[in-house]
């Protein structure tokens, strides 16, 4: 059986717990899976012209370039510690994509173009308060995607 399993992945500890516990838990040595590891930047700050010399000092082109230049390469750090996690299991294969936007809304999206056949995420473990104030992004996927997402908790230490 040939899957393409669709992992979410950012910097947090929970985004790699989950790829780990997928890596361990879904996956076997004569599976042909695909693991697709998928990382979504924040779009580039739009600021409005206020007045003029301080916000444009502030965000200078040089200052927008560094903060994309950061974001780029926060990117490819992720990706390469993720790809190092799936080294663990050289016989899947992997891909990677990175989009850029709202997470919740560029993940629902990228999994029906990446043709996925589940969708894993790590849980922050929010409690109701934060949920409300902060969003989920997993909770949002689950929602909003055809595919079956699995939501992995970290355990509390």
């Amino acid at each position: 059986m040939e899957r393409r399993i669709v992992v979410a992945v950012d910097e947090s500890e929970e985004s790699t717990y989950a790829l780990s516990w997928c890596l361990k838990n879904l996956i076997s040595e004569s599976s042909k899976d695909t693991i697709i590891l998928l990382y979504v930047r924040k779009p580039p700050l739009e600021y409005p012209e206020l007045d003029g010399t301080f916000t444009a000092y502030l965000f200078s082109n040089n200052i927008r370039a560094t903060m994309d230049k950061y974001s780029k390469d926060l990117a490819e750090s992720v990706m390469e510690k993720a790809k190092m996690i799936c080294q663990s299991s050289p016989h899947v294969m992997v891909e990677t994509k990175v989009g850029c936007g709202d997470p919740r809304e560029v993940i629902c999206e990228q999994v029906e173009k990446l043709r996925g056949d589940l969708l894993v995420m790590g849980s922050h473990g929010y409690g109701a308060f934060k949920r409300a104030f902060l969003g989920s992004v997993s909770n949002h996927c689950a929602n909003n995607t055809k595919l079956p997402v699995l939501i992995v908790k970290r355990p509390k230490d």
